[in-house]
């Protein structure tokens, strides 16, 4: 049965005290609706409208990539009122599934278990159980364990208040029902707002069955301040940890990782403890990832160790390398098969060729360096003349001795050697030596200028 869902995003969040409107807050490298969004997408045969309010132009072009239908809740009037904006895109074929933009770590598989329970001709209700569940409607079930009502606590009895399960306000209806019973919602409370939790108390008049679809409490968790915020990180950070170590991977503690994108990793992929991975991050089989790292928008070869306190940003490295410590990989930064690349060594838009190696002390940018290339510590390429940057090229098997400058554009040919403390402004032919030092020289009896006596 087709579906429609329905996100309703159209919040303030005066208790973020941001001027980000709260779906758009940041949770694991995307935003909260993001999260909701990208899970019910993968529901079969699903239209997703978003209803927005609050700040909604800015919300409409930060998502403007997603594919949903935006809906805009003029006045914030209450749940019902912002299902009701909606409910004129949906056909009466359809079964609706009432989603929030704050609550961003419900599973697809929960989404689904609302929607085939409501393709039945149910209005199912998404429930958790709390350990402490003060504060929150109570559900009161029937001897079919179907929910004959639900109790606020304030309203509830001593036997209720010793419920544990309690409703969540996620729920899914066939589209026909639920628009009759929004049309009738009124909003005779203190807040003057229509409450969409009031269609229960009519489905049951009706009897309709009312069911209960029970979810972890990590999975309902709501985000309405920066506490709740940092809540919801933890338990997203647990769960793709989780997914790791089911796929196989190692992790040294899997409480310090943070994984801000996608992750997909081969066997046998090892990491160490606080590291960060950013956007879309593929490590192959046997990959080692030392403690600190960042890792964001890069493919790393099968073998390859990453030593601690490396960045890696829009890298292509290649199998069995060596990066780190204390390396940094800049977009666009290529690396063939067995490269070394050691502490402070920085590489930006270039491409190293297998087996080559700058291990200490070196910034290559603007960059084609060959196979077999020994790059000595302290080596710069001098790409950027202020205005424009330039290339260097440097061919297969040469050797750089430190502290060498190549201000480009400029060529070195295969099998060259360029002599520590160089300069290199011209090109130089294959398998000849560059220098350009000047002579050394010892002046006698010369001393150090001592400081004047006050």
């Amino acid at each position: 049965m087709p579906t429609s869902i329905v996100i309703l995003a159209a919040g303030q969040g005066k208790r973020m005290h941001s001027d980000l409107p709260k779906v758009l807050q940041p949770l694991g490298g995307r935003c909260l609706l993001e999260h909701v969004v990208d899970a019910a997408a993968g529901l079969p045969e699903a239209r997703l409208h978003v209803v927005y309010g609050h700040g909604g132009e800015r919300v409409r072009q930060s998502l403007d990539h997603l594919d949903v239908e935006w809906i805009e809740q003029a006045e914030q009037l209450g749940t019902g009122h912002a299902v009701a904006q909606a409910l004129p895109a949906v056909s009466d074929d359809d079964v609706v599934l009432v989603l929030y933009g704050d609550v961003p770590l419900v599973r697809a598989e929960t989404m689904a278990a609302l929607t085939a329970a409501a393709a039945d001709g149910a209005l199912a209700l998404l429930t958790t159980r709390l350990d402490e569940p003060a504060g929150y409607g109570r559900i009161v079930r029937g001897a079919d364990s179907d929910i004959v009502r639900i109790v606020e606590d304030k309203d509830a009895t001593a036997a209720e208040r010793a419920l544990d399960e309690v409703n969540t306000g996620l729920m899914a209806a066939p589209a026909s029902l639920l628009r009759k019973w929004v049309d009738r919602l009124e909003a005779d409370n203190a807040q003057r707002e229509y409450y969409l939790t009031d269609v229960i108390a009519m489905a049951v008049a009706e009897g309709v069955a009312v069911t209960g679809i029970a979810a972890p409490p990590d999975e309902v968790l709501g985000v309405n301040d920066r506490f709740q915020l940092s809540v919801a990180e933890a338990a997203l950070r647990e769960r793709s940890a989780a997914t790791l170590m089911a796929a196989g991977v190692t992790l040294r503690d899997p409480q310090r990782i943070d994984v801000r994108g996608e992750l997909t990793c081969g066997r046998d992929v090892m990491i160490d403890v606080n590291c960060v991975f950013e956007g879309d991050v593929r490590l192959a089989d046997g990959v080692h990832i030392g403690p600190n790292c960042i890792v964001r928008d890069t493919t790393v070869g099968a073998g390859t160790e990453i030593l601690p306190n490396s960045l890696l940003d829009g890298a292509d490295v290649g199998a069995h390398c060596r990066i780190g410590p204390f390396a940094r990989l800049r977009p666009e930064a290529r690396l063939a098969d067995e490269v070394h690349v050691g502490n402070f060594v920085e590489v930006k838009k270039s491409d190293i060729g297998r087996g080559s190696k700058a291990n200490h002390l070196t910034y290559i940018g603007d960059s084609s360096i060959g196979s077999g290339v020994n790059v000595g510590a302290g080596t710069i390429t001098c790409n950027y003349d202020g205005v424009n940057k330039y290339r260097t090229v440097i061919g297969d098997n040469v050797f750089v001795g430190s502290d060498t400058q190549f201000v480009a554009p400029v060529t070195v040919g295969a099998g060259a050697t360029i002599g520590a403390g160089s300069t290199i402004t011209k090109d130089v032919p294959a398998n000849e030596l560059a220098l350009s030092r000047s002579r050394q020289i010892v002046v006698p009896g010369w001393k150090r200028p001592e400081k004047k006596k006050s």
